[in-house]
């Protein structure tokens, strides 16, 4: 199978690092004109940077902005009005117990997780169904189906993204438009390297070590017995922004190493 994207302009929100940058460097390698997005142009340069060393010939643009806010979406959309591929990747996690999560906490994380997914599919799905082709992607979780305890806010929202990215398949029916969810499970991404690097510190072993004791003792039901790469995930939002996906919507495609124990 050949993907070409060359005719194809992107966004990937969050991408400067983890699964959106690697989700970035993939679409740019099949030839599409990729938009990245971050809080910091720092960080928009260094991923540009990044990628345009594995990419050769990458089309790349980029944008600071804070996509987590009505405000920073607005700036998006005004600097590039248009797209044929969205894919809403931004999202934040931190371990915290249920009681120890107040308000703020709960409404931060719908308001960066889901909200930036909404405002920006909000705008961009309707061109696309203007113009009979299209691709929306929500990156959730397994944490979605499965809400871990240590992170209940987190799930919380990973849940909502399922029914947004299904809803919004129902209501773009027949338009060309596709809409799907993926669910990573255990990825090695920068946030979760900072988050069991800082573990490893403490307890004086190695990362190897934090991350097998994580998939043995918090998700032993993974059938790889490791944590994916960001590469691994990556991959499967290519393909569903392909035109070879074009029969791939409403559907939540899981990536997770086999961690939910499902057969759908």
């Amino acid at each position: 199978m050949h993907i070409n994207l060359s005719k194809r302009h992107a966004i990937v929100t969050g991408s400067t690092a983890g699964i959106g940058l690697a989700i970035a460097s993939g679409l740019a390698a099949a030839g599409a004109e990729v938009v990245i997005t971050g809080r910091t142009q720092a960080r928009v340069d260094a991923a540009m940077a990044s990628i345009g060393k594995q990419v050769a010939g990458a089309r790349l643009r980029g944008l600071a902005a804070d996509l987590g806010t009505r405000e920073g979406a607005e700036q998006l959309i005004a600097v590039v009005p248009e797209t044929d591929i969205l894919v809403n990747n931004l999202g934040i996690f931190e371990p915290k117990p249920f009681f120890d999560i107040p308000d703020e906490d709960w409404m931060r994380f719908f308001e960066v997780n889901v909200m930036s997914g909404v405002r920006l599919s909000r705008h961009y799905a309707q061109g696309m169904a203007r113009r009979g082709w299209g691709r929306v992607q929500f990156v959730s979780s397994e944490s979605a189906v499965q809400i871990p305890p240590e992170m209940v806010h987190y799930g919380m929202t990973k849940t909502a993204e399922l029914a947004i990215s299904r809803g919004l398949a129902e209501t773009l029916a027949g338009t060309g438009v596709t809409v799907n969810a993926i669910l990573p499970g255990p990825t090695r991404s920068e946030g979760v390297g900072d988050f069991f690097g800082k573990i490893a510190a403490e307890q004086g072993v190695s990362l190897e070590q934090v991350e097998r004791d994580f998939i043995a003792t918090h998700r032993p039901s993974s059938l790889i017995k490791r944590l994916a790469s960001v590469e691994e995930v990556a991959n499967l939002a290519v393909y569903l922004a392909s035109e070879q996906a074009s029969a791939t919507t409403g559907a939540a495609m899981r990536v997770d190493g086999g961690v939910v124990r499902s057969v759908i």
